[in-house]
């Protein structure tokens, strides 16, 4: 049993069924570099509260997912005790991405900063938009508030400090 916390793993997949009856399992994949499975060789196991280090014993896509036999799921049943278990790597082991590019779970809890108004508040959420992606900061001076992810507002992200400096758009708090 490992003790690694759920919370502190980013989550790449989720056991969404079953694929016959010798326990293999189709994971839904929970990430932009799908290709990671390929040479994915364990993984912590996430469900009821507990996580669990397990090895992967065979990977294959399969219809959109991936088909997965997992060390100690060995039957259909085992197998089905398994839906909805995320499929876990700690931080260190995540896809690098280029300069200025950041996930998700790197950006939620930033404390975000205005060049003239000072702190705004906490980033909440990022929201997927389709031509930007917009941070939604909890703020208790002016509420929620959404900020544009886009060059012209963003000045600075500064991950080893947990700060994001923006310039807001003239009327964004009106």
């Amino acid at each position: 049993m490992d003790t690694t916390d759920a919370s502190e793993l980013v989550s790449i997949g989720r056991i969404v069924g079953t694929h016959g009856y010798k326990g293999t399992v189709k994971v839904e994949t929970l990430t932009d570099f799908p290709q990671r499975f390929k040479d994915l060789k364990q993984v912590k196991l996430s469900w009821g509260g507990k996580t669990t280090e397990r090895i992967i014993e065979s990977c294959s896509p399969y219809k959109g997912m991936m088909l997965m036999k997992i060390q100690g799921i060995d039957s259909l049943e085992a197998a089905q005790s398994y839906r909805n278990a995320l499929l876990g790597i700690e931080e260190k082991e995540i896809y690098p991405l280029p300069p200025g590019y950041y996930y998700h779970f790197q950006l939620e809890g930033l404390a975000v900063y205005d060049r003239e108004k000072g702190y705004l508040g906490l980033l909440k959420e990022v929201l997927e938009t389709g031509a930007n992606d917009v941070y939604l900061v909890d703020s208790e001076a002016y509420g929620e508030i959404l900020i544009p992810a886009i060059k012209e507002v963003i000045l600075e992200i500064d991950l080893p400090s947990k700060r994001m400096s923006v310039k807001l758009l003239e009327g964004l708090l009106d």
